[in-house]
């Protein structure tokens, strides 16, 4: 990775010179060039622009979105931050990724970005605008001295362009902080995403009134709208490729660990997608028992079971989340069959209970009373059934909630309120998980020795449609003799 330009000798103050308006690097101090350098880097260039750009495929749903939420608010001005880098070390920054709420509202990634709309008193309508950094500046020598200038990280669009893409009028960003504290009448911020916007609004906002605008938009991202549903469906085909690409590569893993199995999910994402959506679980042996097992660094053996949770996310940010519970050898032992089965009983028993006007705890409900009537089959509960589930007694060996909302972010609109999420109603276009599993940790002397070790999980995602549910998921196998047959035939391709 090359090295920005540092000087030979710190500047203790901005020389004063035309290059002056460069922004100091994070650390403070000017790259050393010769005059005759800068002079020449400053001309020469191309024109770039780009023209008669088409919108972006869900120009026409952000803009809808927006209208909803500016009635929503009617006479106050909304705040929407995209976020800012952070720092990994040094002169190194994590990978950007942008706020939910802005994604959702604008369809765009870029750092720094802020949507501001201003809804008109009566609910007549807004005006929204999207503040954003402009192309480099090449007088100045901004694009090939400023650490994020244009030569060190790549073109981004110009303020034009973006009007285009996103149809919404575009502004400079670095105009919006003096803006805002000029700014009268209500202001609603969402916060965490950028300081110095939040810095800005200090005087002209509340956590309360900043708490309603977030948890409003968690709220509004809970019934998907056609292109959020087509996304999800891109983002579970390329996920059903991710985990054959495992199978076919388990003895490479076998030989290895499970971080060949994490790294070949990975290359799916990256190819066909944006990112993986979240940290992949790529869990070998006793390390299923443990839910968010992403070290993935243990050894991958034959005979034991693979605990594969891994989702890719799309160009657009929407996420899969699917797990699978895979005999490494091929097939399942008569004990890891047995509980697999228990396992997949209780989803379907999860997945038959979503449908519009269910309650959003029915597919939880449903797939806990299969696995609580297997624990006392098996001896591991005393009955009844009915006293197991009051005193959750099953929650030793269940462990998790059944489901989540899926979205834009994997554990989709987190910030509802009870009231219109866990306590809520099912509706059509909502998209959430059904993920039942068992675990027996390693040490659990309660049970039998020979389930002590073994995790199983089965997820899949689940589209609430008019008339009951779709599978978005179902092309990967769920039975376990479809499973084993599946795995023979990808081994031998």
């Amino acid at each position: 990775m090359a090295e920005e330009l540092t000087p030979e000798t710190p500047e203790p103050e901005t020389p004063e010179t035309e290059e002056a308006s460069i922004k100091p690097r994070k650390n403070g101090l000017y790259p050393g060039v010769s005059d005759e350098l800068a002079e020449n880097m400053k001309s020469g260039w191309a024109d770039t622009e780009l023209h008669g750009l088409e919108p972006i495929a869900q120009a026409s749903e952000t803009a809808a979105r927006r209208a909803a939420l500016s009635a929503r608010f009617p006479g106050e001005r909304l705040v929407i931050p995209a976020g800012n880098l952070k720092t990994r070390s040094n002169d190194t920054e994590y990978a950007f990724r942008t706020s939910t709420e802005y994604a959702y509202l604008t369809g765009d990634q870029t750092q720094d970005g802020v949507l501001v709309l201003e809804p008109k008193a009566n609910q007549d309508g807004h005006d929204a605008t999207v503040y954003l950094l402009p192309r480099s500046n090449r007088e100045n020598g901004e694009f090939w001295l400023d650490g994020q200038g244009e030569l060190w990280v790549g073109r981004r669009h110009s303020l034009t362009e973006a009007e285009q893409l996103l149809g919404i009028p575009a502004k400079d960003v670095r105009e919006l902080p003096a803006a805002l504290k000029d700014a009268t009448g209500p202001v609603r911020n969402v916060r965490g995403h950028d300081a110095g916007i939040e810095a800005a609004l200090t005087d002209k906002v509340t956590a309360e009134r900043d708490e309603e605008l977030r948890v409003h938009l968690s709220e509004a991202r809970a019934v998907k709208d056609a292109f959020e549903i087509g996304e999800l469906q891109k983002a579970v085909d390329s996920t059903v490729r991710g985990f054959e690409d495992v199978v076919k590569i388990l003895d490479k893993a076998e030989a290895t660990s499970e971080r060949y199995i994490e790294g070949t999910f990975f290359l799916r994402a990256r190819v066909e997608g944006n990112d993986i959506g979240y940290g992949s679980i790529c869990a070998a042996g006793p390390h299923a028992t443990t839910l968010h097992w992403v070290r993935n660094d243990g050894d991958v053996r034959p005979g034991d079971l693979l605990l594969l949770d891994a989702g890719v996310e799309t160009h657009t940010l929407y996420t899969a989340d699917v797990t699978r519970t895979l005999p490494i050898s091929g097939r399942y032992s008569e004990i890891q069959r047995k509980i697999y089965d228990a396992v997949y009983e209780s989803q379907e028993a999860g997945i038959a209970a979503v449908r519009p006007g269910a309650k959003y705890r029915d597919f939880h409900d449903a797939s806990q009373r299969v696995l609580a009537e297997k624990l006392v089959e098996w001896g591991l509960l005393e009955g009844p059934v009915e006293k197991v589930l009051e005193l959750g007694l099953q929650r030793r060996w269940t462990l998790h909630g059944t489901g989540h909302m899926l979205g834009l972010d994997v554990h989709d609109c987190a910030a509802a309120r009870r009231e219109a999420y866990a306590d809520g109603t099912l509706e059509p276009g909502m998209c959430l998980t059904v993920e039942p599993g068992l675990y027996f940790q390693a040490d659990d002397l309660t049970v039998p020795e020979e389930y002590r070790g073994i995790g199983v999980r089965i997820e899949d995602d689940i589209l609430v449609t008019e008339d009951g549910n779709r599978n978005l998921s179902d092309a990967l196998p769920r039975r376990a003799d479809e499973v084993e047959s599946w795995m023979a035939a990808l081994k031998q391709t």
